[in-house]
């Protein structure tokens, strides 16, 4: 595991922006890209005396040497991220590949499930099963047709792709919730699905599956500093015992998963990131261009521009 690389940090190889909030960072790293599995996490600084904070694998290259990174601007750092990383700029530490990668067992039949912060990572895990031998269906949700991205990815590695839009202007009008059950009234033998998304959107993926029994997987993410399980701030409740998503996760049963106690803990740390947000902003409302105040997304809701 590395963390700091003196001089020049790391590089950022390739920016690329999907909307107004959602951009990719693919960053030069070969042994972390050596190393990294699906399912697995990597917690960022963007300078010396910046914040930490734990982003999902997007994907990795190993011929390439790279990882990439999908993240959407809707706090302080990654709205300074989002202004400050550029191609040839450097990132100051990563950490990582962390966490238990995701165990893609042998399972025949699988339903890989992405929506708004989900959609990029449960890529990797799309990939690897198809790589397995299993029949993937993918189902992905995005606000608007204007707002999607990797469509080629995921056909490419899925046997059947569901695109969920909340206006209707791709695929089917809907939540990701509507593609699980159209895959499940569709085929009767699925052995598990994989969610990754906002706590409440995986939260409703397990309550659809939970009357078929089909097992369900999901990736948490939550507030986490040292990603070693020693500050507690990840601790979920799972099964009714207390878990660390940094060290026991990010994939846990989404049917054993307490997400009203997860939304409830994040909600607690809103106002805390909402003021270093606003602080931000006013050291840099002097700048050109003027900084666009944003609002942080309540973790019951989906995020602007997934």
């Amino acid at each position: 595991m590395q963390e700091t690389k003196k001089d020049t940090g790391f590089e950022i190889v390739t920016r690329e922006d999907f909307s107004d909030v959602t951009y990719l960072l693919e960053i030069r790293h070969p042994l972390m890209a050596k190393a990294a599995r699906p399912g697995q996490f990597v917690i960022v600084m963007l300078h010396e005396h910046g914040e930490r904070i734990p982003l999902t694998i997007a994907d990795f290259d190993r011929n390439k040497g790279t990882i990439t990174l999908v993240i959407q601007a809707v706090g302080k750092t990654t709205k300074e991220m989002q202004q400050n990383c550029r191609q040839g700029t450097h990132l100051y530490a990563i950490v990582g590949p962390m966490g238990i990668p995701s165990h893609i067992g042998k399972a025949k039949k699988v339903v890989c499930v992405g929506g708004g912060l989900g959609v990029a990572p449960i890529f990797p895990q799309a990939r690897a099963y198809k790589e397995s031998g299993a029949y993937v269906i993918g189902v992905v949700g995005f606000r608007s047709r204007e707002l999607m991205f990797w469509e080629d990815r995921f056909r490419a590695c899925c046997d059947e792709l569901i695109v969920c839009t909340d206006d209707g202007s791709a695929g089917i009008r809907g939540l990701v919730t509507a593609g699980i059950k159209q895959a499940i009234a569709k085929h009767s033998d699925i052995d598990e699905v994989v969610a990754i998304g906002p706590p409440v959107m995986m939260k409703g993926c397990a309550e659809a599956t939970r009357s078929a029994r089909i097992k369900t997987m999901v990736s948490l993410n939550p507030v986490m500093v040292d990603g070693t399980g020693m500050c507690g701030g990840c601790r979920v409740k799972v099964g009714g015992k207390m878990m660390f998503a940094c060290v026991d996760g990010p994939d846990f049963d989404g049917h054993q998963v307490d997400f009203d106690d997860l939304m409830f803990r994040l909600r607690r740390f809103v106002p805390t990131e909402k003021a270093a947000l606003e602080r931000w902003q006013d050291s840099c409302r002097m700048k050109i261009p003027p900084i666009e105040r944003l609002e942080l997304p309540d973790p019951f809701e989906e995020v602007k521009g997934g």
